[in-house]
């Protein structure tokens, strides 16, 4: 008798919620949020509407989960290093600004700014929920930092809130280029690059000339 077939493979059901969120996301940045339709977010993770359905009940709530499982970690990595790393506002400067590029702008999820840009007078809601639990704790990080190296004397006696604005806009301007120009256009940039050189602009306007250390000293 011909040997049996093994049985197929089951996939974990676990593992749907992180499937369907990544669909999620690949289309609403390919597409926009208000041309996804929930039975393409289904077909592009290979299961039913249906399916999808039973963990998620709207677009809204696909979004959201998208931020929560992929934004919102490096926001809490980001709150636990100010904690552990208290006097060095130097390298927090630095570690925020390219772990945001490498772990979200660089990334599929660097597509978000840009579609919040394009639908948030549309989304009301979601542009409220996107900029209380990404773009404020976000700005509090860089915040904190600047005014920890204002009252180390290491930073000059700079606006936080103004600074902590500019310091994340070239590197939105940054992923906005990649889902948008960078595709049709010529001038490919290189990003590592981009983000060192911001990096090293940053600091040097932001650290006290000589003649503001002796105040300090």
């Amino acid at each position: 008798m011909p040997a049996k077939k093994p049985a197929p493979r089951r996939r974990r059901k676990e593992a749907r919620p992180q499937e369907l969120t990544a669909a999620a996301l690949a289309l609403f940045v390919e597409k926009g949020f208000s041309a996804t339709r929930l039975d393409e977010i289904a077909a592009r993770a290979g299961v039913s509407k249906g399916t999808l359905y039973l963990y998620f009940d709207s677009k809204e709530a696909l979004f959201k989960a998208v931020i929560t499982e992929g934004v919102v970690p490096t926001i809490e990595a980001g709150e636990a290093m100010l904690t552990e790393s208290p006097d060095d506002p130097v390298a927090l400067l630095r570690t925020f600004l390219l772990s945001w590029w490498e772990l979200i702008g660089s990334t599929p999820l660097g597509g978000i700014p840009k579609l919040m840009m394009s639908e948030a007078g549309n989304f009301p809601e979601l542009a409220r929920y996107y900029d209380e639990v990404v773009i404020q704790r976000g700005l509090a990080l860089l915040r904190t930092a600047v005014q920890r190296g204002i009252d180390q004397g290491l930073f000059r006696p700079v606006d936080p809130v103004l600074t902590s604005t500019l310091l994340v806009a070239p590197l939105i301007h940054l992923a906005n280029w990649k889902h948008s120009f960078a595709s049709c256009c010529g001038g490919k940039v290189d990003a590592l690059a981009y983000v060192d050189a911001h990096i090293d602009l940053v600091l040097h306007g932001l650290t006290v000339r000589n003649d503001e250390q002796e105040k300090h000293s």
